[in-house]
């Protein structure tokens, strides 16, 4: 199998790395000098190129499947319109128009597209009401992925993950020092995140669908920050209502979207596709982030 990672970064490396391990050949899109010794350290091809420039994507050689895991770098909705649905389009353009393209796209978007849904339980067929204009990009990036893909002759599969944690990304002490405010943690180890994507390209299940990717057990945040200091050994952080938080008068109006959505994400279709979770919930994802952690105390 020949792949082509666009945006070769935090999952992305990883899916370089787990395919290349698995005897396939893999070609790692990145700008930066740094991006590219990355990508050659997975043992992937590492290919300088941007997916906004159509010119640029012309040296990565022909494949059978693109993922498209590229980031507008934690910008704003602008910035994310500009790579993830002008660079989508683009992406999928120049690699249609070859004589040999693509069997498939898989684009990776996130849970943010569900908005509000009051605490309950969302899976793949709930219908998407994004809140902040960032996630109302990424809505529409999924539609480029699937419709724009689709009118190209390439099945498009979207990948929705829930927040990333793992090695450089476990942010304890958001959680250890506090305050904490409530609501619910959604979350996939970066392991997961990047194996999920690999076991969709070695399926012909799920080519032209979407995929929910997100662990076994959503958690409250006061839940999980206690379990958390329990396991370093510290004190409970303090708590705070969402109430207490948004009364605090110094958040963005982004921010108070985002804290005024609550929603538990749903796997079922996840492992009905038959994924096998290196990390299934939080308590083994987190494991070494504690471990660490407490041997830095000692």
């Amino acid at each position: 199998m020949r792949v082509a990672v666009l945006g070769c970064g935090y999952v992305g490396l990883e899916l370089a790395r787990t395919l290349v391990a698995d005897d396939h050949d893999v070609w790692g899109v990145r700008r930066s000098d740094d991006g590219l010794d990355a990508v050659e350290a997975t043992g992937a091809d590492a290919v300088r190129a941007d997916v906004t420039d159509a010119d640029s994507l012309g040296a990565v050689p022909d494949v059978d499947h693109v993922v498209f895991a590229a980031s507008s770098g934690g910008r704003g909705a602008d910035a994310a319109r500009t790579v993830f649905v002008d660079g989508l389009r683009t992406a999928i353009d120049q690699f249609a128009a070859r004589d040999s393209p693509p069997e498939r796209l898989v684009y990776t978007s996130s849970t943010g597209v569900y908005g509000d849904h009051g605490g309950d339980f969302v899976d793949e067929s709930t219908p998407l009401d994004p809140t902040t204009d960032k996630t109302r990009v990424l809505a529409e990036a999924e539609r480029v992925a699937r419709e724009h893909a689709a009118e190209r002759g390439i099945e498009g599969t979207v990948t929705r993950f829930a927040g990333l944690y793992g090695p450089g990304r476990y942010r304890l002490d958001r959680y250890l020092t506090g305050p904490v405010t409530a609501g619910y943690l959604n979350m996939v180890h970066r392991d997961d995140a990047a194996g999920v994507v690999a076991h969709l390209l070695e399926t012909d299940r799920a080519r032209d669908d979407t995929v929910l990717v997100v662990d076994d057990e959503p958690v409250s945040k006061h839940e999980f920050a206690d379990w958390l200091a329990d396991e370093c050994g510290v004190p409970r952080p303090e708590k705070r209502t969402k109430e207490e938080r948004l009364d605090a008068g110094d958040l963005s109006a982004a921010a108070r979207r985002r804290i005024l959505t609550s929603k538990r994400c749903s796997n079922d279709y996840l492992r009905e596709l038959g994924y096998s979770f290196a990390y299934p919930t939080y308590r083994e994802g987190y494991r070494a982030a504690i471990d660490a952690y407490r041997a830095d105390g000692d």
